[in-house]
């Protein structure tokens, strides 16, 4: 039986810390999907296709992900893509109370579902998607915090507003 996880998320933009979550995700199971989220309600700075193309940027490195989009409900998705096991990154003790709501509100959708917590390396813990939005939006540099693809993209997209 194959291990496949999904690793849901907006991914607006894709960080440091997500793609460090992924290569640790990618030594524990066969198959990981990285599964981009339209989420039109966080009003995203990426369309859905281009989170997705920035995400398969970011990941190319990595042998056994693979990067899909998906709307609707999770739970209706991970039937779809046939797996069973949800990865969801915590970055700080704060994270938890969400995530272990979100993980338990899945479980009581479909009985089957599991979620498994990661935490990033301590160089990555403090990098949030909707902090490198602010910070490049307010002309800081990003770069450090991103695949130098995302970095240009988000200089691209600030350009043009």
């Amino acid at each position: 039986m194959v291990k496949r996880v999904i690793y849901p998320g907006t991914f607006d933009p894709i960080t440091n810390g997500h793609i460090d979550l992924v290569k640790r995700a990618s030594e524990l199971f066969d198959e990981v999907i990285l599964s981009v989220a339209a989420n039109p309600g966080k009003k995203p700075m990426f369309t859905l296709g281009e989170r997705v193309e920035l995400s398969k940027l970011s990941t190319a490195g990595i042998p056994n992900v693979q990067v899909r989009g998906f709307t609707g409900l999770l739970v209706h998705y991970l039937k779809e893509v046939d797996a069973r096991i949800i990865l969801r990154g915590l970055r700080a003790v704060s994270d938890f109370e969400y995530e272990f709501q979100l993980a338990a509100m899945n479980r009581r959708l479909n009985s089957q579902v599991e979620t498994v917590f990661l935490t990033p390396g301590e160089n990555y813990t403090f990098i949030s998607a909707s902090l490198i939005k602010e910070i490049a939006v307010l002309g800081g540099n990003v770069a450090p915090f991103v695949h130098p693809k995302v970095n240009d993209a988000i200089r691209n997209k600030l350009d043009q507003d």
